[in-house]
C-alpha cells in the first residue's frame, strides 16, 4: 500500500507543479486571475493519467535536465478521449 501512496504523491507533485505554470503563464498573459480562486484549484485530477498499463515516453521532448513540456495551446482542440495516440 505504500507504494499507492508514493504513486499518488507522485501525481499531486507533478499536477501542482504544471498547475502552477498555468496560473503563471495566464497572469503573464493578462488574465486577472484572484488568490482566492487560484487556492481553490486542486492538483488530485487524473484524467490525463493512464490507469491500464501501458505509457508513451518521448525522451527526446522532455528528458533529464529538460524541465517540464510546454503547456497545451488552449485555443488548439482537444484530443479525442478515445483516442491512444495510434497506439495498439
Amino acid at each position: 500500500m505504500a507504494s499507492l501512496g508514493r504513486v499518488l504523491d507522485a501525481v499531486v507533485l507533478w499536477n501542482a507543479r504544471y498547475l502552477d505554470a498555468a496560473v503563471a503563464q495566464l497572469r503573464a498573459g493578462g488574465h486577472d486571475l484572484k488568490d482566492e480562486d487560484v487556492a481553490l484549484l486542486s492538483p488530485l485530477k487524473d484524467r490525463h493519467i493512464n490507469f491500464v498499463g501501458r505509457s508513451q515516453f518521448n525522451f527526446a521532448a522532455s528528458g533529464p535536465g529538460e524541465g517540464p513540456r510546454p503547456l497545451r495551446d488552449p485555443d488548439a482542440p482537444e484530443p479525442d478521449e478515445d483516442d491512444d495516440g495510434g497506439q495498439d
